[in-house]
Parts: structure tokens; sequence; C-alpha cells
């Protein structure tokens, strides 16, 4: 009996310590390969997608893959999916029905058949009060592992915490589930786990969303509204098992693939290249840029996750990662000028090999620096607010590329002709020759045939246009106190009838314009289209598109200055009668029926003209008088429709926009004003003015505007972007540090510019505005080169 009893002891002894030394895989480890990916956050907040939207999305990725080569490996849904926030959800829902009428099946078998895997968003409890509830939860998990072959959950405390009680479920649970996906990943969105935790993939670096300017915005004056997502730090010791939340592609575009090449190279962490929200909001022309990107980091992503920090002297967080004879090596300037480093090719960036150095650059654009030898040092330009990616291999260079001038490939797909832009400053001439000529049996330049550079012979390329004399990136100057000046209310409207109110998501379409893209194009309909957006009345062209189910109202988050009603009929029109229509007597307030009330009316932004009118639910202002502006101090909180009527006919409304958020000018009086000038003798491709007020002017605090001629120009953009009625979350509350930027356009070329910075916050007058000016994108030249492979 004794032998028994120690033979039972020493089974449970060896059961229990076999159990508390089990080995734990959380999916991955640091030496795991990028999953590249893509999350609908943005695309859809917590009402959740559906299986039409998700479908549409997908084919805009299967169009990128036939397209450029692109590879996504995980699509994720994110909230409201299955569960929302605050509550937990079912597969075998009425609701979950509903948004997906056919389950996961069809969007599994779509994604499948492009080699993506899908994830999706919840949280990590949902286990209920019973065993049967628990069973029920466990079984849903494991059933999208098991049936669906999902690679992620992002579990999120917008869900809701895990209960202490429930731990042993939600490990069973896992455990589970990543017999079916081994490789599960499970991304820790400030939980809060305990025992539970070795079983999550990442937890969340900084605690930090990227959508930029709600959740991510400039705490410098820059260039362009990116700058805070450039200067974003390393994960101590170069972890990988964690998640910076990637790279949102939803609102302030410009620089988005600066932005793209640290996420997916610098920090290069399990999920890279991250992206989420609405990629489909880049211009025709970025789209090879994106997949260039995704393609690289998939070429090298074997490699990748062997970093090594550099000494200071290589700037801001600059690292090299790669294996001893090929290095990708990672920069970044986050000063206006530009910057120098220098580059010593040996242990120092991580390379032990011995013979010749190729070196390449990747981004911003595609350059051969050339062939070095070990310990040579190489001196790198940085250009301001930009990062740069450097490729130093030993190693024979297997992409498509040219020596003598900067270039982008855009397109290397197996089977299909490789097309590279050559780029070039206006009015300048490069000699080029191609990397690997022996591969390619006809070469065309801009649709003509060239045969030199298949036979390996230099050839001249001339660039079109005049040669710039100075810098397009430059400094202006700075500015100089002077008086108010009597016009200082006429700046002011400058700028707030340059710009809109629109939900950010609108200024990225009108940013990049209509697409030629089918799939492209599907993807933005589903989601302006989408009832959510266009019941949240967050674009101004709801007043003006016939339907007085929409609306455009002013948004109730974190909203402190009192925004007044504008309209900008586009040009000076003539009106009899302005109709504004508001569906209900609630929708009037603070405005109430039988009340005589007013809107200011102007030609020219510095005459005004008040009228009055009276009260009711379809408002109609009598004017019988050209105008082309209308202000409006006080105005219905929820207005459905404007029209235009004269000689009894409806008025063309095409060229009309609105806001809501800008204060009157009754409470935007300047307390301070600085004034400086210039005399542009050139104008480059894609300029605008920076103004740049550095230090603290208090929240909305600071405006500025510019005159040319006597013509009043605003101030369209801004960082922190100007006021919006946000589609999601809400705007930024930042005091210091703006940034305005004025477009310039050809005809002020030689032309005295005025430029004004009016300060309004008596208490917060201490700053110092500074002007520069610089360009986007890039004033390139581009000539296309295709080549047919042999």
């Amino acid at each position: 009996m004794k032998r028994l009893v120690v033979i039972l002891s020493t089974f449970f002894f060896f059961l229990i310590s076999s159990k508390a030394q089990e080995k734990i895989f959380p999916g991955a480890d640091e030496n795991t390969p990028s999953k590249a990916q893509y999350f609908s956050w943005i695309n859809n907040t917590n009402e959740g997608t559906n299986e039409e939207h998700t479908r549409i999305n997908l084919d805009f990725f299967a169009w990128l893959k036939e397209e450029y080569g692109m590879q996504l490996d995980i699509y994720a849904f994110d909230a409201g999916a299955i569960d929302g926030a605050r509550f937990y959800g079912s597969i075998y829902s009425d609701r979950f029905k509903k948004q997906f009428p056919n389950g996961f099946d069809p969007l599994y078998q779509q994604a499948k058949s492009l080699g993506i895997r899908l994830g999706v968003w919840g949280g990590p409890d949902g286990f209920g009060d019973t065993p049967e509830e628990e069973k029920n939860r466990a079984d849903q998990m494991v059933k999208l592992c098991r049936d669906y072959e999902f690679a992620l959950f992002k579990f999120d405390a917008v869900c809701g915490p895990l209960r202490p009680e429930k731990e042993d479920a939600f490990i069973n649970m896992m455990r589970e589930c990543r017999k079916y996906s081994p490789d599960l990943i499970l991304l820790n969105h400030r939980l809060g786990l305990n025992k539970s935790k070795p079983y999550a993939t990442t937890f969340l670096f900084g605690g930090a969303e990227t959508y930029i300017d709600v959740h991510m915005t400039n705490s410098i004056t820059a260039p362009h509204n990116r700058a805070e997502a450039l200067s974003r730090g390393l994960v101590p010791g170069l972890q990988r098992l964690t998640e910076d939340h990637g790279v949102c592609l939803s609102s302030c575009l410009d620089y988005w693939d600066d932005d793209l090449v640290l996420q997916a190279f610098n920090r290069s962490l399990i999920l890279a290249p991250q992206i989420y929200g609405n990629p489909w909001l880049l211009h025709d022309d970025e789209f090879s840029k994106l997949a260039r990107i995704y393609n690289l980091h998939r070429k090298y992503r074997n490699i990748l996750f062997n970093g090594k920090v550099l000494p200071e002297s290589y700037g801001p967080h600059a690292v090299s990662r790669g294996d001893k004879n090929t290095r990708l090596i990672t920069l970044r300037n986050l000063q206006w000028t530009s910057e120098f480093y220098t580059i010593k090719l040996d242990e120092e960036i991580g390379l032990e090999s011995k013979g010749k150095i190729t070196l390449i650059q990747l981004h911003p654009t595609e350059k051969v620096l050339g062939n070095f030898k070990r310990s040579d040092q190489v001196t790198i330009e940085v250009l301001p607010f930009r990062s740069y990616m450097l490729l130093a291999t030993s190693e024979k260079y297997d992409e498509p590329a040219i020596i003598g001038s900067d270039f982008q490939v855009l397109k290397n797909v197996k089977g299909k002709p490789v097309e590279i832009e050559i780029l070039g400053m206006p009015g300048t001439k490069s000699e080029i020759a191609l990397i690997n000529p022996e591969l390619y049996n006809e070469a065309s330049l801009d649709g003509e045939n060239n045969s030199e550079l298949i036979d390996g012979k230099t050839i001249q390329i001339d660039f079109p246009g005049e040669e710039l004399k100075d810098e397009f990136h430059r400094h202006l100057g700075s500015f100089k106190e002077t008086e108010i000046p009597e016009d200082a209310e006429t700046l002011y409207e400058a700028t707030v009838f340059s710009t809109d109110n629109n939900a950010l998501e609108v200024r990225s379409l009108e940013r990049s314009g209509k697409t030629s893209v089918q799939e492209v194009k599907a993807a933005r309909d589903a989601f302006f289209n989408q009832k959510a957006f266009v019941e949240r009345g967050v674009w101004d062209r709801n007043l003006f598109d016939g339907d007085t189910t929409t609306g455009f109202w002013q948004t109730r988050r974190y909203q402190t200055d009192r925004g007044c009603l504008r309209i900008d009929l586009g040009k000076i029109q003539e009106v009899d009668e302005i109709i504004l229509t508001v569906p209900d007597m609630f929708s009037l307030l603070p405005i109430l029926p039988d009340e005589g009330n007013y809107v200011e009316i102007s030609t020219d932004l510095k005459n005004w003209e008040q009228i009055t009118f009276m009260t009711e639910l379809k408002i109609r202002i009598p004017m019988s008088k050209p105008v082309r502006y209308l202000r409006f101090n006080r105005f219905p909180q929820q207005i459905s429709e404007i029209e235009g009527v004269t000689g009894g006919k409806s008025l063309d409304r095409s060229l009309w926009r609105a806001s809501n958020l800008f204060a009157h000018p009754n409470y935007k009086k300047p307390v301070k004003t600085w004034k400086t000038e210039v005399k542009p003798e050139e104008v480059a491709k894609g300029s605008y003015l920076c103004v740049a007020i550095n230090g603290k002017h208090g929240r909305e605090g600071a405006y500025a505007a510019a005159k040319v001629d006597g013509k009043f120009i605003g101030a369209p953009n801004r960082a922190p972007s100007h006021l919006s009625n946000p589609w999601e979350s809400f705007n930024p509350s930042k005091e210091k540090n703006y940034t305005y930027y004025i477009p310039m356009l050809e005809e002020y070329k030689g032309k005295t510019i005025e430029v004004f910075v009016m300060g309004y916050d008596e208490e917060n007058l201490n700053f110092f505005p500074d002007l520069w000016i610089t360009a986007y994108p890039h004033p390139w030249e581009r000539k296309l080169l295709v080549l047919n492979r042999k």
C-alpha cells in the first residue's frame, strides 16, 4: 500500500511539474519573419463591417496583387464584426447574420484564394457566467481557427477586461485555438493579463494609435502632418513581439510612405508592413509605392528580424537590419534643413563580409550609389522631415535598377514587363545605364524603343522644364511684429473660407482626386456610402445633394470654439432666395420659429451686408443681389438641405461648400499681428508656403493668411489639421506649434506676397513665426522606362 501511495505521489508530482514547466509558444518568437497585415479600423468604427463591404476591400487587395505583386498575409476585421465596444457577440446572433448572411465562408474562400488569412478584433472574455456560456465562447473562437484558419486575434480592453476567474478558461481556449492555428497571433491591447499573459504574442507599443490628427498629432512645427509619426522611437531592445498599431492611411496622406518605411524596416515588428484605415484613398500614382514597400519587405523579411541600433551620429532612432552580407539601414531627419550622416561600411552597421559592397538607396527614391570597399565611409543626405532607407550588400543586387539617376520601380511582377520611372529635376540631364541589361530583350523609353540600354550602353536623358535656381525647400525669413491691419478680419475669413470642416477622409479624397481603377473606386464608394458614414453628417456635400434625409452638422465631441455656419457658392451668383430646410423643431434649435434672425453676405470677404429673415422649418432668405459668401452666427443645429433660386429656377450647386466649426469674427479679435514679405522669382511644381508658429499660442489661438496684389489668400491646410467633423473620435487639443500651409501658384511668381500671422489668445502671445517654402510631391520630372524580360 505504501508503495502504491509513493508511486501515485510521484506520478502526480511529475504531472504537476510538467504542467508548471509547460513551454508556451505564443504564435511567434523574436525570430519569426513579419506578417504583412491590413486591419479595417477606421474603414468601419464600432458598428462593424459587413460581408459586401469586406468583399470589395478584398477585391482591392486582389488588384494590388495582380497589378503590382503585393502580397498581404493577414486581413483582420476590426471592432464590430463579432464583439464590439463594451459587449461580446456571437457568430450565431441575429446581429452577426445581418452583417454576414453567409457567415465567414465566402470571405474565407476569397481571402484564401489570394493567399490571405483572416483575423478579428474582440475582447478577452465573453465566457458568461455558466459552464455552458463559457463553452460556447471557447467553441466559437476555436471554430474560427479550425474552420477558417484565422491567423490573428486582436483582444482590446475597449470590449471589456478579462475577469480574473476566467483566466483558466481563456488559457484553455488559446491552447485549443493554437492546435489548429499554431501561428495564431494574439495582440494584447491594454488587457492587463496575469497568468494568461504568456499566451499573448504582443503588447501595444507606447499605447498609441496612429490615426493622424486624431490620435497622433505634430508636437513640433513641420512641413507636413506626419512629423509626430516619424518621430516615434524604438521598442526597448528592439523587441519585435509588440505592435505599434501600424500606419493609418486615412487622413493627412502626404508623406505616408516615409511613415510606412519606418514601420516596416526600422521597427520591423511581427506585423509589418502593417496598415489600416482606407488605403484606397491614395492617389492612383501612389499604389505602386505602397506595393514596392510591401514587396521589398517580403524579399528581405527573413533577415530583418536581426536588428542593430546605430550610434547617435546616424541621427535619431537609426537602425540597421539584416545578416552579415546584407544590411538595410533606416535613418530619419526631424529638422527643417537637410541632415548629412556618415555610414561606415563595416561591423558598425553589422556588415562582416570582406568583398565589394554595393549601396542602393531604396527610399525616398531608388538610386544606385555605387560600389565601395569594406570600411569605406559614405555620406548620406536625408531631406527635411523625411525618412531614408539604404541597402548595403556584398551580394548581387537582382532588382531592376538604373545607374545615373534617381528612379522608382513601379512594377516588377513575374511574367510582366518591368516598369521604372526615371526621375530628374526640371531642365537637367542624366546619363543612365541599366544594371544587369542581359536580363532584358526589349526596352522603351516614354513609348519609344531604345535598344542601346539593353546593349549595355549609356544614354542621355533630358528632363523638360526650366532648371530651378533655388532649392525648392528653403527658409524664406522670419516675421516681425506689426500693427493689427484693418483687414485682419478679412485675412481670417480668407483662411476659414479656403478650407472646410469635413471628415478627414473627405479631405483625403479631395487631395488624391478621381481614380481610374475600378477596384479603388468601389472601395472608396463602399466607405463613403456606408450607412454609418452618411448618417453622421460629416460631409458638407450632404447639404447640396437633393436628399433631405442627409445632413451636415457640428460635431459634439470636444468642441470648444463657437462655430458659425459659412457657405461659399464658389463664385459670385445672382441670388433671389436662399432656402434652408430643417427636418423638425428639435433640429431648428437653438433658434426658434417665428423669430427674426440674420445672415451676413459678401462678394469679397471684405464688405459684408446683413439681411434679416424669419425662422421656420423651411427658411427662406430673400436677397435679390449678387452674392458669393454667407455667414450665419446663429443657425439650426441640423440642416438637411441648402438651395438657391433665381428667376424661379434652382441654382447650380456643384461648387457650393459649407463649414460650421470656425468661430465668427465677433469671437476672433486679434491682439497681436506679425508680418513678412517675399517675392518669389520661381515657383516649383507643387510648392506651398509653410508658416511655422513656434511656441504656445493657445488652442485655435493663431491663424495665418496672405495677400497678393490686394487679393486675400487663405491657408487651406494646417498641422494639426483644421477643425473637422470627425468620422471617428475627436479633434486633437493642441495649444502650440501650428504650421499653416498656403499653396503657391505660378501666377505669384515675381509678385510681392504679404504673409500675416494673427494671435488671438492674449495669454499666449510669446511665439515666433517663421516662413519656409517647400513642395509636395518632390518636383521631379518623370520618364517611363519599360523593360521586357528574356
